[in-house]
């Protein structure tokens, strides 16, 4: 059974709300309303559970939130390993809008970490038992830049093929240490880290093929939302379209890709393979509403589909 650990640094319980009209100062009466844990790592470990495999969660919380995080990954019956902190684990929210079908999301920045604090997550690292450990999500503050590097050479030392999928500084410099099997950055995140347009796909490529040169990462899998998704490894490229579907919220789209990429490369697939399963779990997430994330029949059925695009 393929066997991971995932690293959240800022999670979150994240809340769905649907309403009819989004209007100022007057009550907004929800018509359904549902919690589920999340922040990167965690929503990567729920749909790499949901696919058959094992997930240790590993995750800073404190506070009266984290409390109720926590209850809420034993809810969905997640392996965890709490990292406590004096800060208030945050709160996101996203709203539906049912009459114009937008979504409307607020995300905090999340607590402070103490240095202790994040030094106490690299000691339980320390000892992971896992083939892969996949850090997803931001940086809270007091995080060092350089954090996420540290996290791939404990991997490193130890055998574990280090997932990475963040942005902002975690990416930049989590790249600078290398030792990433696989990174995933969205265009948008490339865009940013770069300070180029990467208006087309031989642009994305020279720039990730030179990542690849230097050691920075293995395998990078660059997403563009509507425009699909690009692979980029040592030995070629593979492009793919996004699949044309219905939107209903992108909630936990990306992490729904890892997760169903992970999944498919610790199951023995290659790369290629992989990314197309990859392609087909983060389509999935996009199909259901609020927080729900991927759900393996979506997955299945839509991966039909990308063998055939």
């Amino acid at each position: 059974m393929p066997n991971i650990a995932t690293l959240t640094l800022n999670p979150t319980i994240d809340t769905a709300y649907e309403v009819d009209h989004v209007v100022p100062t007057h009550k907004m009466r929800t018509l359904k309303e549902h919690y589920d844990p999340g922040g990167g790592g965690i929503n990567v470990a729920r749909v790499f559970v949901r696919l058959g495999g094992n997930a240790r969660c590993y995750y800073l919380s404190g506070g009266a939130t984290g409390v109720a995080l926590d209850g809420l990954l034993d809810l969905h019956q997640l392996v965890r390993c709490k990292i406590p902190i004096a800060g208030e684990t945050r709160v996101s929210s996203s709203v539906y809008e049912r009459s114009t079908g937008k979504e409307y999301r607020v995300v905090p920045s999340g607590p402070t970490i103490a240095p202790d604090e994040w030094q106490a997550c690299l000691d339980q690292l320390t000892e992971a038992q896992c083939e892969y450990l996949v850090a997803s999500g931001s940086l809270p503050p007091g995080v060092p830049d350089d954090f996420y590097a540290k996290v791939s050479a404990i991997t490193a030392k130890r055998g574990i093929k280090f997932v990475l999928d963040s942005s902002g500084r975690g990416l930049k410099e989590g790249l600078a240490g290398g030792n990433i099997y696989l990174a995933k950055p969205s265009l948008g995140e490339l865009r940013q880290l770069t300070g180029l347009p990467l208006t087309d796909d031989a642009a994305v490529v020279d720039v990730t093929m030179d990542m690849i040169e230097r050691k920075q990462a293995e395998l990078i899998a660059v997403t563009m939302g509507h425009e699909g998704a690009l692979l980029v490894t040592r030995a070629g490229t593979t492009r793919l379209p996004a699949l044309p579907i219905e939107a209903q919220s992108a909630v936990g789209a990306g992490d729904s890709f890892v997760a169903g990429m992970v999944f498919a490369l610790a199951s023995g697939h290659d790369p290629k393979e992989a990314f197309r399963y990859g392609i087909a779990a983060g389509s999935a997430a996009v199909l259901t509403p609020g927080t729900d994330l991927a759900r393996p029949a979506d997955i299945e059925r839509l991966l039909l589909q990308v063998s055939s695009v």
